[in-house]
């Protein structure tokens, strides 16, 4: 069996780039991951913690999970919780052996382009910052995005 590619956007780059520490993989693509815990990620957290308590985040949130409840404040509750700020993931990046390809958005609000800059895999990194581009690279720029994943990815074929 052929090894994965793992793409992963979010708290699932963060699962792609530990795995890919772990296990082999021919490649992993993240977007917008977490390697650490920055200030300006606890506080979009808390603002989106607010949104759901008062606006109508939760029903537009309900359409995509079985349990919305549990989904959302087991995420928030985890984020949040003060021994979670040591979360730190840079020691397993450096033991990723695969090539990676790290995106990001230059106006996400969930993390700084500190987050794949502290990715230093053993193998390769390819670096992507793209412009008028907030947490979802796939949805704010669709087109850059999946032009920088098909070429990354055309190594591989």
């Amino acid at each position: 069996m052929a090894a994965p590619v793992l793409l992963g956007h979010s708290d699932g780059g963060t699962i792609s780039l530990i795995h890919a520490a772990r296990y082999p993989v021919r490649a992993c693509v993240v977007m917008a991951p977490h390697v650490i815990v920055e200030d300006i990620s606890v506080k979009s957290i808390e603002q989106a913690r607010d949104a759901y308590t008062t606006t109508d985040l939760r029903s537009k949130l309900a359409r995509y999970h079985a349990d919305v409840d549990v989904a959302f404040w087991q995420w928030n509750d985890i984020w949040l919780a003060p021994a979670f700020r040591g979360f730190d993931i840079r020691a397993d990046c450096r033991r990723i052996r695969a090539p990676v390809l790290a995106i990001q958005g230059a106006d996400d609000g969930y993390g700084t382009l500190r987050q794949i800059e502290e990715i230093e895999p053993s193998g390769s990194i390819e670096r992507a910052v793209l412009p008028k581009c907030g947490h979802s690279p796939h949805k704010d720029q669709p087109e850059a995005t999946k032009e920088r994943v098909v070429n990354f990815l055309r190594a591989f074929a």
